[in-house]
């Protein structure tokens, strides 16, 4: 018997890195792993290691900017499974040219909507469901960017995390009376594809070092096997050798 036997978790952003980790992590514990991004073959790619692996995975191809998009997979989810345990809201995105000297409108507006409007529309479409069954966790993939104020990711990232850990929040004050728990989890440097978009090069040393996808994904099952009773508001998590410590101390 697996802990979470019987549940099915939701998952954006699932075709690399924090996403495709914990689909893996999860679907080990029992669940069925719904995995949701842009990308068809890339999800379909996750889907069959989860399968090879002996897990339950299918695939719903959605953009999260999109908000009728979400609760069309929202309601097909609720309607061929009954249910929707968890939603794991890990879709985000940065750009290369993030600070104010170059960012754009245009950047700063499709960010900001599938960091934050994106995490918003998926959160509305399972509430209904969630209400329905009393029961439900949702837990953010955010940012020690929306905890700290500091230069490497930007302003438009930084407040688009800013406005998660909020929305979190918010949740809790507002959803819990219907047993509605969520988490927000704000990771230092983790070996992502987003490190790709850095205006300078991280170094196969420095990724080295960052926390691993998997590092994330053993974090996410921590909260979903915990009690009902028991709300995880937020998780903060770093490596231990933080290089954005140094940065902002000005060593770099």
């Amino acid at each position: 018997m697996g802990a979470l036997d019987g549940k099915v978790a939701w998952i954006t952003g699932a075709g690399t890195g924090i996403g495709e980790a914990t689909a893996m992590c999860l679907a080990e514990a029992g669940a069925l792993v719904v995995l949701s991004g842009r990308r068809a073959e890339v999800l379909e790619s996750v889907a069959a290691s989860v399968r090879d692996a002996g897990g339950r995975a299918e695939v719903a191809v959605l953009d999260v900017a999109d908000a009728e998009a979400c609760v069309t997979a929202a309601t097909g989810i609720a309607a061929r499974h009954g249910r929707i345990d968890i939603l794991f809201n890990n879709a985000g995105i940065n750009v290369s040219a993030r600070h104010f000297d170059v960012l754009s409108p245009a950047d700063w507006t499709a960010l900001v909507q599938v960091n934050l409007n994106g995490a918003f529309y998926c959160v509305h479409a399972v509430l209904p469901t969630m209400r329905a069954q009393g029961d439900g966790l949702i837990v953010h993939t955010a940012s020690m960017a929306g905890k700290r104020h500091g230069y490497v990711s930007g302003p438009a990232y930084s407040a688009s995390k800013h406005g998660m850990v909020s929305l979190s929040a918010s949740i809790n004050i507002e959803e819990g009376r219907y047993g509605i728990r969520s988490t927000v989890i704000s990771p230092g440097e983790v070996a992502t594809p987003i490190l790709d978009r850095r205006p300078s090069p991280v170094s196969p040393e420095e990724r080295a070092r960052a926390l691993q996808p998997e590092d994330l994904a053993r974090t996410v099952l921590f909260v979903a096997t915990m009690p009902p009773r028991a709300c995880v508001n937020e998780i903060e998590i770093t490596p231990t050798v933080n290089r954005l410590n140094a940065t902002m101390l000005g060593e770099r």
